[in-house]
């Protein structure tokens, strides 16, 4: 199974990997491909922090926005997955972090089964309402660095109703990786997902991109 983790930049993407590996490799045979547009730094970050072999983490440097080499042309990760898969398989999850972006970022379901979307309560507690393909559409919505929220005036509680409004109840996480029921919360969800992978229930879906819009001129 392949779960993209997408998200702005900062919001704590790589750690949310570091915290599944964390929990998961003991159990489950797992690899990483992470996106950054010019360097390899947040592969350099999960390897240093030793949550799996170092050979199980692959970068890809895309060289452009993000957002394309995880929906356009996503060639480069998929060639990542079958490297990972050819060394070390059979494996049990893959997980592919794209590169920081914006709202709109979500994964081909041809690259991806299921998709996490990660914003944080530094970024502003108004941002879950704010919605987006990534936000709306996603199969789980991080709210991560709860931890933080009294030094940034962020209500955790009103931003997690606000972003189960946007996404229509489907699945909200407030998470900090210094909070062990989140944590194990997170590490349920990933389990769960597996499940219903191997028993065929688990239908990849497109978020899709932004909904139609249009920006009229006036005639002159």
């Amino acid at each position: 199974m392949r779960v993209g983790v997408a998200g702005p930049v900062g919001t704590g993407k790589s750690s949310i990997l570091a915290t599944l590996c964390g929990q998961l490799a003991d159990s489950l045979a797992m690899a990483v491909v992470t996106n950054d547009i010019y360097t390899d730094e947040d592969a350099r970050f999960l390897r240093s922090a030793g949550v799996l072999p170092t050979d199980r983490i692959h970068a890809v440097e895309t060289g452009a926005c993000p957002h394309t080499a995880i929906r356009d042309d996503i060639s480069a990760n998929l060639d990542a997955v079958e490297d990972l898969e050819a060394a070390h398989g059979p494996l049990d999850v893959v997980l592919v972090e794209s590169g920081g972006d914006n709202l709109t970022a979500t994964f081909s379901p041809a690259l991806v089964d299921a998709q996490i979307f990660c914003l944080d309560v530094a970024g502003g507690g108004d941002v879950a309402r704010k919605g987006g393909p990534g936000i709306r559409g996603a199969d789980l919505l991080v709210v991560n660095k709860t931890d933080l929220a009294p030094y940034v005036g962020v209500d955790v509680t009103r931003m997690v109703a606000d972003a189960r409004g946007a996404r229509d109840e489907r699945p909200v996480l407030a998470l900090s990786k210094n909070d062990p029921d989140s944590v194990a919360e997170l590490a349920d969800w990933l389990r769960d997902t597996l499940a219903r992978h191997r028993a065929g229930t688990l239908v990849p879906r497109d978020p899709g991109p932004m909904a139609p819009h249009s920006h009229p001129h006036p005639r002159p």
